[in-house]
């Protein structure tokens, strides 16, 4: 049986923006989302910028405030409704639930050495009862890191991109979480240094047990990476499915569209990226229907007037009225 870490159902996260009694207005960053993540899976969330994969993140790490729906988190030992965590529990999901961040340079304090960097969510969290315990558990997690014990003593400006992305790593892990985020851990650096960190990352997985949510822009990184994925926009998942599913057989236009632009390596393949005219609607003033209508070559009236919902094909979900009848539609 197919065991849950995390359950999500319409979930909604807003922010207030604006001053003043007139001014305020109400930015829709997550829109009543609902997922499930297996529990020792990594779990792909694509989308364009602004799309709110990052605030979704955030939110299944309680690290903002959900306004609407629910997630809960269980992993065999505890079960927390987020939405209404605080205090001890809080703290002690602090310990369970980690974030990677993006951009290795900026997350890592130029003041500090590599090894107090890598123990301070040890002292923080008060899981370690002296100096000796706590310097043990970071020359563990720092040798799974592929981390050297000469680094311990340096400070982050001595580092490349890709050994400062691995202390974050070991940052993040440092405490024994079950579930982390990942967002766009490997954005900001080389591709050949991608491939080292996500392999690492699988590596880890599979020593640990981790549970990875995985946010990423690049689609190939997330095909070679990710057990599942969910596409994002405009606050909306779009659709969900098993990687080489998703892959194989794309059903929402957005996803086609997202697809289309990733780079052959047959150069005799001369299919053309599919181009989405305009950006991305603003999340104050989003459109109705369906809110991918003001981008989508497909859309028709009932698309501009009635926002669709998740239809499930066996373990596969799509969010379009038209998907049946375009499954192999080509855009002129």
């Amino acid at each position: 049986m197919t065991e849950m870490l995390i359950k999500a159902e319409g979930l909604s996260v807003h922010f207030t923006i604006g001053s003043g009694l007139f001014n305020k207005q109400i930015l829709k960053a997550v829109d009543n989302v609902t997922l499930d993540i297996e529990k020792g899976s990594f779990f792909g969330l694509v989308g364009e910028s602004g799309s709110g994969k990052t605030t979704l993140g955030r939110a299944l790490l309680k690290a903002v405030p959900i306004a609407e729906g629910s997630a809960h988190y269980e992993d065999g030992e505890v079960s927390y409704d987020l939405q209404s965590l605080e205090g001890a529990d809080l703290k002690d999901y602090r310990k369970r639930a980690q974030l990677i961040f993006q951009d290795p340079y900026a997350a890592l304090s130029p003041r500090m050495t590599v090894r107090d960097i890598i123990a301070e969510p040890l002292e923080v969290m008060g899981l370690t009862k002296n100096r000796t315990e706590t310097d043990e558990r970071v020359r563990e997690i720092a040798a799974k890191c592929r981390l050297n014990l000469e680094h311990l003593r340096r400070f982050p400006h001595a580092f490349s991109g890709g050994q400062r992305q691995r202390i974050s790593i070991a940052r993040a892990l440092v405490s024994g979480p079950q579930f982390v985020v990942a967002d766009e851990s490997v954005a900001a650096l080389d591709v050949s240094i991608q491939a080292d960190v996500l392999n690492l990352l699988k590596q880890l997985q599979d020593e640990l047990g981790l549970t990875f949510m995985f946010i990423s822009h690049d689609l190939s990184v997330v095909a070679h990476t990710c057990d599942h994925v969910a596409v994002m926009y405009l606050g909306r998942l779009v659709e969900t499915a098993p990687t080489r599913k998703l892959f194989a057989a794309p059903r929402h236009p957005y996803t086609k569209a997202l697809f289309s632009a990733i780079p052959s390596l047959d150069p005799d393949d001369r299919g053309k990226a599919q181009k989405l005219e305009g950006e991305i609607p603003s999340p104050t003033n989003q459109p109705s229907g369906c809110k991918f209508h003001t981008r989508c070559p497909y859309a028709i009236d009932v698309c501009k007037t009635t926002e669709p919902q998740l239809e499930t094909e066996t373990d596969h979900e799509v969010a379009c009225h038209r998907w049946k009848e375009l499954m192999d539609a080509v855009p002129a």
